[in-house]
């Protein structure tokens, strides 16, 4: 299936229209708030005003996120569910690992995303056919062979759709000031990708715009929403 609809799909506008009409509801739009949600919030409003979108907070996350989602919720009135980690075991990992138990090692990092982050996106995508994601393939090396449609398998095998997949930073800022669309404040701050509080600083001038996601580690680095791209 993802073949042909990789094959005769080709716009994102034409790749939300098709998961409104054979998904929904059983279909969501993952949102952290940045550019790219922007862009994929004011196409999929305009094509189905009560297309679920849904969040994750962390418990660490900036305030200007959280701006960013009130802005949305009103100026849309977009249907935004906020997802939220378990608390008995953030409870637990922080008296037993500490507040910021993320800078000691690679393992706790991980071990935080996936408690405050992977669990509650994996409780909420076993209740839907298809999620739509901001990706887009020059974000990092690990995206470049993303495709429109992919089958998600490490999330039952549900279809994930990338509408964007193709974009390139300036198409989405380009969209963005031709619709005058409001947007996360720490974009014009010097984030691209925003995440949480703690394990997200500035890029600066050159860097890799994922650079400022967990600086202080090597190598390749995702929270593991997205090991399957």
């Amino acid at each position: 299936m993802v073949e042909k609809l990789n094959a005769e799909i080709c716009t994102a506008e034409d790749a939300i229209t098709w998961a409104s009409e054979n998904l929904h509801p059983r279909v969501g739009k993952a949102s952290s708030f940045g550019a790219e949600d922007a862009v994929l919030m004011d196409i999929i409003i305009k094509i189905n005003p009560d297309f679920l979108f849904f969040t994750l907070d962390t418990g660490r996350l900036p305030q200007a996120t959280h701006t960013a989602i009130d802005v949305a919720r009103k100026q849309y009135g977009a249907n935004i569910t906020v997802l939220f980690p378990d608390t008995k075991q953030v409870q637990d990992m922080v008296n037993s690992k500490g507040q910021n138990l993320f800078y000691d090692s690679i393992e706790n990092r991980k071990l935080c995303c996936n408690i405050r982050k992977v669990q509650p996106m994996n409780k909420m995508l076993a209740t839907l056919d298809g999620w739509v994601t901001g990706l887009r393939r020059d974000q990092t090396q690990t995206r470049q062979d993303a495709s429109m449609f992919q089958i998600d398998h490490i999330h039952d095998h549900i279809l994930k759709i990338n509408p964007i997949i193709n974009w390139s930073w300036d198409d989405v800022w380009s969209y963005i000031k031709e619709h005058d669309l409001s947007y996360n404040q720490l974009l014009d701050e010097g984030y691209p990708s925003i995440g949480c509080e703690p394990c997200t600083r500035r890029v600066n001038p050159g860097e890799d715009m994922r650079a400022g996601r967990w600086w202080w580690e090597k190598g390749i680095k995702e929270c593991g929403l997205h090991h399957d791209v």
